[in-house]
């Protein structure tokens, strides 16, 4: 069964620190662009970090530059982020995200998890 569990989210004051975990069963992450996502109370899913195949390199919005860090762990098939010095801003449900390589050569993966609230409070 393919699954992606995140874990970590909870209530933290402005400039304190979370660290979200994404566990993976079903699949090696990395085999997988691993993303992680956010929504925001009344506002669309967006991206804010993910993670490449090769060399592990990195992206982030510039919203969370400097303070959030995505990370991969393959020996344990999981996925963090570390958040640091948040702000009311990083409210919302945060999600993990894999796209990667299907059965065939035409066929692409895609896989959520269920999310984890964070809340920063002022």
């Amino acid at each position: 069964e393919v699954r992606l569990v995140e874990s970590g989210g909870g209530l933290v004051q402005a400039g304190g620190s979370l660290r979200l975990s994404c566990a993976a069963s079903g699949f090696t992450v990395d085999d997988y662009v691993i993303g992680w996502f956010r929504q925001a109370p009344g506002k669309e899913r967006v991206g804010i970090a993910c993670v490449s195949r090769s060399d592990n390199k990195t992206y982030y919005v510039d919203s969370v530059k400097g303070r959030f860090t995505i990370s991969r762990d393959n020996a344990n098939n999981t996925v963090f982020l570390q958040m640091n010095s948040l702000k009311p801003e990083d409210t919302g449900v945060y999600y993990c995200n894999a796209i990667g390589p299907g059965k065939s050569e035409t066929s692409v993966n895609v896989y959520w998890g269920q999310g984890t609230q964070v809340t920063v409070s002022s």
